[in-house]
């Protein structure tokens, strides 16, 4: 299978290309610098702005999936607008290069507790609301997409560079809630997020879903 990864360069971009390219998958590395991919067998890198339609159509057919882990970055200060316009970039080129499937990684703010979403919530952090704000919009908008086999990704509550535990291979799904371990934690490293995506890009098990994954 041949997947095209947009963020490559990322935190999670990084990751994914390497349990993707790992399982034998052709993958695409799209990056703003293409220079900054590491060298690794499987792998052909190209630079690209995701904003650029035009760019990105060139560059995606013969492509069986495009992952997007987008992110203009969570010290953006415009990163709100900033994320809508290159995630609606990246759905229309995939759309003009003639790919049938969408994966976006988004955020963990649109999962739902007691009927209300996190981001919502009084004690959700004010320093990273506006990105995920923006990953709740657009997955709003996501769902009115009538082309594409699209599926919508939201992490676990906590997953960020902190999280130490490596790859263990193992995960529980869920789908509009978080899905919380005996502790009450909703945590899963970097490496099982890119477990997680993988396992998606080869099952296919949730299309024009929104789905999460944790420990």
């Amino acid at each position: 299978m041949k997947a095209a990864v947009i963020g490559a360069t990322g935190f999670v971009g990084q990751h994914l290309i390497k349990e993707l390219a790992s399982r034998k998958h052709e993958v695409l590395a799209i990056a703003r610098n293409a220079d900054k991919v590491a060298k690794q067998a499987q792998v052909n890198a190209a630079s690209v702005d995701v904003n650029n339609q035009e760019e990105l159509a060139k560059v995606l057919p013969g492509t069986d999936v495009v992952v997007s882990a987008f992110n203009p970055g969570w010290n953006n200060p415009n990163i709100y607008n900033d994320f809508i316009k290159g995630a609606e970039a990246i759905q229309a080129g995939a759309k003009a290069a003639g790919i049938s499937r969408l994966i976006v990684i988004g955020g963990a703010g649109s999962l739902y507790i007691e009927g209300n979403q996190l981001v919502d919530g009084p004690n959700f952090p004010t320093e990273i609301k506006p990105g995920a704000t923006a990953a709740r919009d657009y997955l709003n908008i996501l769902k009115q997409e009538q082309e594409l086999n699209w599926t919508f990704f939201s992490p676990a509550i906590e997953m960020h560079p902190g999280i130490t535990i490596g790859r263990t291979g193992k995960y529980r799904l869920g789908l509009e809630n978080p899905v919380f371990d005996e502790a009450g934690k909703c945590v899963l490293s970097v490496e099982d997020l890119a477990v997680v995506i993988a396992d998606e890009v080869e099952s296919n098990k949730h299309p024009r879903q929104r789905f999460t994954a944790a420990y």
